[in-house]
């Protein structure tokens, strides 16, 4: 049975991959930051500690065949320093590949993420072949760890998933489903931008595909649902999945934003409506099948 190490196994998607990977037949290591965890035998619990200190990983990867790396700091606001990003992201990353290659490791897959690609919106469909333009440190830091990556020598794939939603889900996916529980009408219904999601059962179901496909290593992954939607459409799956109607009302975006700028809050208007669309066909090529209903999965979240 090959045994799988996942860093930061206690977050949003190592909770859904862990139970995944038993199931699948993985004999799996869930190396946490600090105990307790929530997971049972036949998972073996481990402790990674703080990422911005020294990791012991040779200890980690003993008996391991294979790593998926999840474990990273996902904050994106200006009151991260980008050197703690590049110190948590980057280097701990690097650190871990070498001894990878050091341990005869399998397998690395990175859970990377889409801003190491470009930044909160795209003027066009993005795919694989698009050159990396990260415009924050958060996506310049997780480039800067692909790349440490792929220098290690260790055998590898990189993953790169836009906005994960699933049970649990936090930030703003989050405060926009406590919007949508509400019984009022909500101004979104003339945005017509598109984004593009990944539900974390699909990304856990390309987590295991590239784990058992060789053809792989060494390559980079956009990682998103089939078809993107657009905000109004993302409310109306919230709200459909609570049993209500839409409400929604058409106010002029314009109008949105400037509020947005009065309030302070003019950094989220690109993440409201700015257009990011991602094309995952390469990884669709090789077998994965995500679930297209990415309406339905939005309404059963809670």
């Amino acid at each position: 049975m090959s045994r799988v190490l996942v860093t930061g196994a206690s977050g949003f998607i190592g909770r859904a991959l862990v139970p995944a990977l038993v199931t699948a037949g993985y004999d799996v290591r869930a190396a946490v930051r600090r105990m307790p965890a929530p997971f049972a035998p036949p998972v073996e619990v481990a402790t990674h500690g703080d990422l911005d200190t020294d990791v012991d990983w040779r200890s980690l990867l003993l008996g391991v065949d294979f790593v998926v790396h999840l474990a990273g700091i996902a904050h994106t606001g200006p009151e991260i320093a980008e050197a703690r990003h590049d110190r948590i992201n980057h280097l701990a990353t690097a650190a871990l590949a070498r001894a990878a290659q050091t341990a005869g490791i399998k397998c690395v897959v990175l859970v990377s993420t889409i801003r190491a690609q470009t930044g909160p919106q795209s003027d066009h469909v993005l795919t694989e072949a698009d050159a990396p333009r990260p415009t924050d440190s958060y996506g310049r830091s997780k480039l800067a760890a692909e790349v440490a990556l792929a220098r290690s020598g260790a055998p590898f794939t990189v993953l790169r998933p836009v906005l994960v939603y699933g049970p649990g889900v936090k930030g703003n996916l989050r405060t926009l489903m406590r919007l949508a529980a509400l019984p009022i009408l909500l101004p979104f219904g003339a945005f017509t931008n598109r984004r593009s999601l990944v539900s974390v059962q699909n990304l856990v179901a390309a987590i295991a595909h590239v784990l058992r496909r060789e053809a792989s290593r060494g390559e980079t992954y956009v990682v998103a649902d089939p078809e993107p939607l657009s905000l109004a459409d993302i409310v109306t799956a919230l709200r459909e999945g609570l049993g209500e109607p839409p409400r929604l009302i058409a106010v002029p975006p314009e109008l949105i934003r400037l509020g947005l700028v009065l309030a302070g809050r003019s950094r989220n208007w690109d993440q409201l409506n700015g257009r990011l669309v991602v094309d995952p066909v390469k990884l669709i090529a090789t077998g994965w099948r995500p679930d297209p209903d990415t309406a339905g999965a939005l309404g059963a979240i809670r």
